[in-house]
């Protein structure tokens, strides 16, 4: 795992601009760090290296290849590189090819892949997370990609006339002559999800690579294309088309040969290595894999809260307990949150609002006092159809269409958007009606769950509405509703919600984290299963369940679904975090009211304190505020 950047078409002072960059990277790679120039075409590459397979100096990056043409900074980890490197190793034999690796990093593999077989084929034969940039020097081009569901992040775009890339904004931020506004217009979407979902991100003409693409850009550096090289949309399409047809008993036992496999290539690595244990079904089922196919004790380890509703460290102790791991848990106070508070804008960089990143970020630094790389069970509700709101998905649309339904269907649509375009900050209730009757799907209600407050429209001053993956799906792209809201969700919430705090939190402690479920065989296997499979009668995750009760007594498991989340409710009411709010609406306040109606703001904030009613929306605008005053605008 590693922290890289670039700058093409530099200004002035390239060499001292990629030192800010890794500098910026720092944390993401610890270990080691270095650069690569090319005077004439003005490219600079920048590396920062945490060490985690080849561990000398044979793993350095930048890297060139064998011939010279290729140089590449990469971050990530390819699991399946052996098979790779047996395939590279068969071709150069068949063509008289004299050719040795010097090491055994996955860099060289993938770099001698690249020059082997090109960056299309090479990608479609990769197995990781990563993001990287290569530069051909003979074709004078510079190619950057992304794993296919996003797990390791690459921002890039212009800045002055430079086209520049890094794994963290902040590194970007770093050059020299940045001047790029905040963008605005992101805003509004920021108020609806609370993070800045692909391709946008929060400085205008800086932007996201798409998971699953790549880009190319050639002298003079100006203009880019983007490609496709794996679409999870195609993937849930095809599955759904292609469906498996076995026993449900057959696909758990097939699922848990794929999960295997997986699990075995990720826990190759020549540091300490350990796996996050919630005590839920997907992380236990994760560690169940990593104990059975390890002769030593897995490391675990997990966090809990003094407050009972939200702590899950009992169940993580009872079932590493049975399992036989190395446990190490952490009871989190009020004042390991306060302290974790003032590093968020610097671990997240954007304006990022899911509050389950304080536990995160608490189990990470935790984690990574013991061990460098730690396992998750991250995806398994996104997969196999474990969320609540999948399970009541239902019920709530026949309550909603319900209350419109002796309507014909066009007409409820029709008041639907007169209410709406009548509706301002101050209608609630002609809100509500137009979201109610405006729903016609299952997609369509699940996006009115996240818009519930007629006052978030009015948060920004900017009136932009960008397009996002939720809104451009096409609902009933697949049959069954349920597979719809999943695929929704792995387009948009999983990799710019959940793998984003999870990446984040990780790197901010310099600890890698791998997602077993996010293997791309996994994930092509679980869209060819039929919904019945994966829920049924009320149970969720069944084919997870089948392979867990395996390895764990089914009455360990058999408890209520919790979120990873703290009571950030009841604590904002009163006290320290009480008092760090009103003093960052404060402090914020002469930078915010630029871009935020503060009224609004003030609205929000005060119907909270007297009404102790929870609304998602304080945590968004404190941590935009908190971020504003990080940067210091």
């Amino acid at each position: 795992m590693c922290g890289i950047a670039g700058i093409c078409n530099y200004g002035d002072n390239p060499i001292g601009n990629i030192e800010a960059m890794n500098r910026m990277l720092l944390r993401r790679g610890p270990d080691a760090g270095g650069y690569w120039l090319d005077e004439k075409e003005k490219v600079v590459l920048g590396h920062r290296r945490l060490s985690i397979v080849e561990l000398s100096e044979a793993g350095a990056q930048p890297m060139v290849s064998d011939s010279g043409r290729y140089v590449i900074v990469y971050n990530g980890e390819i699991y399946n590189g052996q098979q790779i490197k047996e395939r590279l190793s068969a071709k150069h034999e068949s063509s008289n090819r004299l050719f040795s690796f010097r090491g055994t990093s996955d860099t060289e593999i993938l770099l001698e892949a690249i020059e082997s077989l090109g960056i299309q084929e090479t990608l479609l034969m990769a197995k990781g997370m990563f993001a990287f940039a290569v530069y051909d020097r003979d074709e004078k081009a510079l190619y950057l990609s992304r794993d296919r569901i996003g797990e390791k992040p690459l921002y890039y775009g212009m800045t002055g006339n430079s086209f520049v890339f890094a794994s963290d904004i902040a590194a970007i931020k770093a050059v020299e002559w940045f001047h790029n506004e905040i963008n605005t217009e992101v805003l509004g979407l920021y108020f609806r999800y609370g993070y800045i979902p692909q391709p946008y991100t929060i400085y205008r003409g800086i932007w996201q690579l798409k998971p699953g693409t790549y880009l190319k850009i050639k002298v003079p550096f100006a203009e880019w294309e983007e490609k496709s090289y794996w679409d999870i949309l195609q993937v849930a399409e095809s599955g759904q088309e292609n469906l498996f047809h076995g026993t449900e008993q057959e696909a758990a036992e097939q699922l848990e040969i794929l999960l295997k496999e997986a699990i075995r290539g990720q826990m190759r690595a020549d540091v300490p290595l350990g796996a996050f244990l919630s005590g839920g079904i997907d992380s236990t089922l994760v560690v169940s894999l990593m104990q059975s196919m390890s002769d030593k004790k897995i490391r675990t380890f997990t966090v809990g809260f003094e407050e009972q509703d939200y702590n899950e460290a009992q169940y993580a102790r009872e079932t590493a307990g049975y399992l036989g791991t190395e446990h190490t848990e952490l009871t989190v106070g009020f004042s390991d949150v306060m302290d974790v508070l003032t590093h968020l804008p610097e671990a997240y960089a954007e304006p990022f609002a899911d509050s389950s990143q304080i536990p995160t970020m608490l189990v990470s630094k935790m984690t990574k006092q013991h061990v460098t790389v730690s396992l998750s069970g991250d995806a398994g509700d996104e997969l196999f159809c474990g969320y609540n709101t999948y399970k009541d998905m239902e019920q709530g649309l026949r309550i909603v269409q319900g209350k419109a339904g002796f309507l014909p269907q066009r007409m409820r649509k029709g008041i639907g958007r007169l209410c709406g375009a009548v509706s301002n900050a101050h209608t609630p209730l002609l809100y509500k009606v137009a979201g109610c009757f405006s729903v016609d799907s299952a997609e369509s209600y699940y996006r009115m769950m996240g818009n519930t407050d007629c006052r978030i429209p009015y948060l920004p001053k900017s009136k932009a509405v960008l397009p996002c993956s939720n809104d451009m799906y096409a609902d009933g792209c697949l049959k069954d509703a349920r597979h719809n809201l999943m695929l929704i969700d792995m387009l948009q919430y999983l990799p710019d919600d959940i793998l984003v705090k999870v990446d984040r939190a990780g790197m901010y402690y310099s600890l890698e984290n791998r997602i077993p479920l996010l293997d791309k065989d996994v994930i092509e296997f679980a869209w060819k299963l039929p919904i019945q499979y994966k829920f049924q009668d009320g149970i969720t995750k069944k084919p997870l369940r089948h392979i867990l009760y395996r390895y764990v007594p089914k009455e360990m498991m058999e408890r209520p679904k919790k979120g990873f989340g703290i009571p950030v409710s009841e604590w904002l009411l009163e006290g320290e975090l009480h008092e760090w709010a009103e003093s960052t609406m404060s402090d914020a306040r002469p930078m915010a009211k630029e871009f935020l109606n503060l009224k609004y703001v003030d609205s929000i904030w005060k119907d909270f304190l007297a009404n102790h009613k929870w609304n998602p929306v304080i945590w968004y605008v404190l941590m935009l505020e908190q971020w504003m005053l990080y940067v210091k605008l």
